[in-house]
């Protein structure tokens, strides 16, 4: 059976306070309308559409060809919104799921069940429900005295006995395509808010006899449906939390889960151990056997096994197997790492190829280069990459040597074996295994260091007032 879904993201959000389209805002790094067609994609759909409104063009420059959009130019209400989708899947037979972008938490596995409750009873609808302790703001369900679903009841059209109950509507459904469409036909807005409903669907197929299902969540967190930034706040809650607990059943060990933030798209080999304030954003990739932190902030990087990283930051880099990075380090983009490579303290590498073996171990800037195997890049180094206009490149070759304080003018060339002195302002490339010493000639002046001391001291005793 063909297995289908809509999502529904065309509401503007206005509670939400922002410039920034509701279903866009982030849960755990990914926009809440990325969570909802990531869930039901890994829950087997083979076709989905997404409906939208409020910053169409935004919701569709971020999902690209994951899925179909269909505009609903005019916000009439959820039975509306999936009136839209008509021209795309109206002729087609099987099962559909309807369920809302804002709602980040529904789970793969959730959908998955929804629909395999849905196909084996052979209902034309079937309901996510969950029960709150406090539903105050959710349609209800109305079941039947033999437990069957009869309606849903939104909450502004509730009455008291109704207001009552505590099991809830999530907004997540599977229809019968063919019958879904059918009904919709025949749904008014003859309601408190004037708007066509979605869940009167529900009572038109009670009506026709149709059968009408139930799956109910076992997480209430699923539940959630984000309209303003507290809800955001708490589905950013239960999604860390989510992450954190498959992530140590996985065989990390996050030292305080509580201090430590992991994205959603996140990978994260066994054995590696999180330590508090670390920060995996974006589609990092952590290896094996690594130590993370405390205090790394890391987005978008590759990490290979057994790396350890302390106090630093790391922005689209490559660390190879065995390295070690920080404290205080800076990985900006283009930076890769090979095995066994060694980053310290206060050192900046951007744009640049480091390979196997090689240190560059305290305060120095490595830009625009190509460093080879064995190199050790001495305290205070620079590659000199920028004249003001134009970006140079500087290239290291194995096994050289780059003393402290050093400056290599970009473009040049350090050749195999090659040694640079200590404090030089290297400008010309040096060839393998030569000596490059660019630096004055030091001269020493016996006792002018007294008489700088006896000038200053006078001009300080002249310029006291009288």
């Amino acid at each position: 059976m063909k297995r289908m879904a809509i999502v529904l993201a065309a509401g503007q959000g206005k509670r939400m306070k922002s410039k920034l389209y509701k279903v866009l805002h982030p849960v755990c790094g990914k926009p809440m309308v990325g969570h909802v067609l990531d869930a039901a994609l890994r829950a087997g759909v083979e076709r989905s559409v997404v409906v939208v409104g409020h910053g169409a063009e935004a919701v569709q420059s971020f999902l690209g060809s994951k899925a179909e959009y269909a505009l609903q130019a005019e916000q009439l209400g959820t039975g509306h919104a999936v009136q839209q989708v008509k021209s795309l899947l109206g002729n087609e037979t099987g099962s559909t799921i309807v369920v809302c972008g804002d709602t980040p938490l529904v789970t793969s596995e959730t959908l998955e069940g929804l629909m395999k409750l849905h196909e084996s009873r052979g209902a034309a609808a079937t309901v996510l429900t969950a029960e709150l302790d406090n539903p105050k703001g959710y349609g209800r369900v109305i079941r039947g005295e033999d437990g069957s679903v009869q309606r849903i009841v939104e909450q502004k059209d509730c009455n008291e006995q109704e207001d009552a109950v505590k099991e809830i509507n999530t907004g997540t459904y599977c229809f019968d395509n063919a019958k879904l469409f059918a009904a919709l036909e025949k749904v008014t807005n003859q309601n408190a808010q004037g708007e066509y409903y979605l869940t009167d669907v529900v009572g038109i197929f009670r009506n026709d006899g149709e059968v009408v299902e139930a799956y109910m969540s076992d997480d209430i967190a699923e539940s959630i449906g984000v309209n303003d930034r507290l809800a955001l706040s708490q589905a950013e809650a239960f999604m860390r939390e989510r992450l954190a607990v498959k992530h140590m059943l996985n065989g990390v060990t996050i030292i305080d889960p509580s201090s430590t933030y992991i994205g959603a798209d996140v990978t994260i080999g066994s054995d590696t151990v999180l330590y508090p304030g670390t920060m995996l954003k974006g589609t990092t990739s952590i290896g094996e056997a690594c130590h993370i932190g405390p205090h790394a902030d890391i987005e978008d990087s590759i990490i290979q096994d057994g790396v350890t990283i302390k106090h630093s930051v790391l922005s689209s880099a490559e660390v190879g197997a065995e390295a070690t990075v920080g404290p205080f380090a800076n990985l900006r983009p283009g930076t890769k790492l090979g095995r066994n490579v060694k980053i310290g303290d206060f050192v900046e590498v951007k744009n640049a190829t480091i390979d196997e073996g090689s240190k560059v171990s305290h305060l120095s800037y490595i830009g625009d280069a190509q460093v080879g195997k064995n190199v050790n890049v001495g305290c205070g180094a620079i590659t000199v990459n920028y004249d003001g206009y134009n970006k140079a490149v500087t290239t290291i070759e194995d096994d050289a040597f780059v003393g402290s304080n050093v400056n290599l003018i970009a473009p040049i060339t350090v050749g195999k074996g090659a040694y640079v002195v200590a404090g030089s302002t290297v400008t010309h490339s040096v060839p393998e295994n030569d000596l490059a010493i660019a630096r004055p000639r030091q001269e020493n002046k016996p006792g002018y260091a007294e008489k700088i001391r006896g000038r200053a001291k006078a001009k300080k005793q002249n310029a006291k007032p009288e």
